[in-house]
């Protein structure tokens, strides 16, 4: 289900539109992650993983930038990723077409805040039921989301730590990965010369026993 969405800007985080999802959970909860979001908007910048999941205790925050804007959403941890990231590009185009040549110029903040009533329109079809029907309709529309970078806010938040920094990290990893990969394919492929070699010499040497048994 989803909680919370929120549109800002990701050159300094300016909060354009925003909707909020009515719960049982507390204000003081929901406030929470409120804040959690616009520090994290703070700490976004052109070089940040344009699609990522950060888990927020029982809930995860989901969010997509295109063309200098973020897009976010908060859902319960179970909440399908594929849904909630089709959830945002359905957004993001939206938000695209009637607001993109303004992003720019704004100044103020919420300067788009009537783009809640597309938001509410559009959360109301992604309720469960109709999610689990939906569910098989999108599975080639979006890009594999086992690839969608997922971390800890807390983490991030605490640490002070750009999220360009942990994508930076990310993709190291992913070059040593690789690298101990083609260094493991190539110890396999040695120690199966080796072992051919191996068998190479024995039959030579058996067949001149051989050879040298006859003659004897």
């Amino acid at each position: 289900m989803v909680i919370l969405t929120m549109v800002a800007r990701v050159q300094d985080g300016l909060l354009l539109a925003a909707s909020m999802q009515e719960s049982e959970q507390s204000s003081r909860n929901l406030q929470e992650y409120q804040n959690q979001a616009k520090q994290l908007f703070r700490k976004l910048s052109e070089h940040s993983p344009s699609r990522c999941s950060l888990e927020a205790g029982p809930m995860t925050f989901h969010y997509l930038i295109s063309q200098g804007v973020c897009y976010l959403t908060l859902s319960n941890a179970s909440y399908s990723k594929k849904l909630a990231f089709t959830y945002l590009e359905e957004l993001q185009v939206e938000f695209s077409e009637v607001y993109g040549k303004k992003v720019a110029s704004v100044s103020r903040p919420y300067a788009f805040i009537e783009f809640d009533t597309y938001i509410q329109k559009l959360k109301k079809s992604y309720v469960d039921s109709w999610s689990k029907r939906h569910l098989s309709s999108i599975n080639t529309e979006l890009q594999d989301v086992q690839k969608i970078m997922v971390t800890n806010i807390e983490e991030v938040l605490q640490r002070g730590e750009a999220l360009s920094a942990l994508d930076s990290k990310a993709s190291n990893l992913s070059s040593v990965s690789k690298k101990y990969r083609k260094d493991a394919q190539f110890l396999n492929t040695r120690s199966a010369y080796a072992k051919v070699a191996a068998s190479g010499i024995f039959l030579f040497m058996l067949m001149m026993y051989l050879r040298f048994w006859w003659l004897v």
